[in-house]
């Protein structure tokens, strides 16, 4: 392919979130890959949260394409879509308001379970009061609750709570994250991702922690998970899991590319968990792992990106 093709590309990452150390391994995972194939890549390290600095290092240089790579805030919440679409710059992966809907786990849920999708029995606060446990459980009447905070990524802000004794520090936890707090039922049995690729579902990956929770030290500490792909599970439920799945990522209107986290219950009843519009591309990361099994090697996914970038983003679309 000429790496006249894309023109400059700017990977973007980094940022000023809880994930920056996974957006920088992410983003040079992928700067890599594509100037190894020759492509012209300008690697983009954003370290400050000052908008306006943020659109001025973008301006210095000029863009054609830009690959977000950024994870969590401002990467994952729609805030540096809107950026590039005030630029004009084509970007890769899903546009402003899919990435708000899909970064906040409430709005996901409620969007989730309004168009008839499994999710979770959960409680919302959203105005950063204190809920004690009597009240959450109220709500779910079961336990373990699972609370976590409604805007973060990769298990941060994220407990187990089995025992009432559990649940004060769990709680204070997420909500140091924001004032937006998610309480769940949580579910008994097996853990799957499912990658969308351009309105494909990849093969599923079966997720099995060593610890009993798929913790942010189980998700990017090498040899603390393992996973099956494709998941070697009965084929009506790849089915059904691929099938919510794509469902989900059609519902909040995602593009180019997302990974839908599910649990499935001893009855193999599928639950939607979340959305994540921009998977992880580190040496770990899912999604990259099922697009392989699907024949699609890691360049190959970062061309294809901008590819629909090109042809989905173009300005004033």
């Amino acid at each position: 392919m000429s790496s006249r093709k894309f023109g400059n590309i700017g990977v973007l990452m980094g940022g000023y979130s809880s994930e920056r150390d996974i957006s920088l391994r992410s983003g040079q995972a992928v700067a890599e890959a594509l100037a190894h194939e020759g492509h012209r890549v300008i690697s983009l390290d954003i370290t400050t949260d000052d908008l306006p600095k943020i659109i001025q290092q973008i301006q210095a240089i000029p863009l054609d394409v830009a690959f977000i790579a950024l994870h969590g805030r401002l990467g994952e919440d729609g805030v540096i879509q809107g950026v590039l679409e005030k630029l004009e710059i084509p970007y890769t992966g899903s546009g402003v308001k899919a990435s708000q809907m899909a970064f906040n786990k409430i709005l996901t849920q409620k969007a989730l379970a309004n168009a008839g999708l499994p999710v979770a029995a959960h409680y919302c606060i959203t105005d950063g009061r204190t809920v004690d446990f009597k009240t959450a459980w109220a709500q779910i009447k079961s336990t373990p609750l699972v609370v976590k905070a409604a805007c973060e990524g990769s298990s941060i802000g994220v407990h187990i709570v089995r025992h009432p004794s559990e649940w004060e520090p769990a709680f204070k936890n997420a909500m140091s994250y924001g004032p937006q707090v998610i309480v769940e039922q949580f579910i008994k049995g097996r853990e799957f991702t499912a990658g969308i690729f351009d309105r494909e579902a990849l093969p599923l990956v079966e997720i099995c922690p060593k610890t009993n929770f798929f913790s942010f030290s189980a998700k990017y500490q090498k040899g603390a998970t393992q996973y099956i792909c494709p998941a070697d599970i009965p084929e009506h439920l790849t089915r059904k899991i691929k099938d919510i799945s794509l469902k989900a990522y059609e519902v909040l209107d995602c593009g180019g590319f997302a990974r839908v986290d599910v649990r499935v219950d001893e009855h193999e009843q599928p639950f939607i968990l979340e959305i994540n519009t921009i998977p992880g591309f580190t040496g770990t990361s899912l999604f990259p792992k099922a697009a392989k099994e699907a024949g699609y090697s890691f360049v190959q996914v970062c061309e294809k990106l901008l590819n629909l970038a090109l042809k989905l983003k173009q300005p004033n679309d």
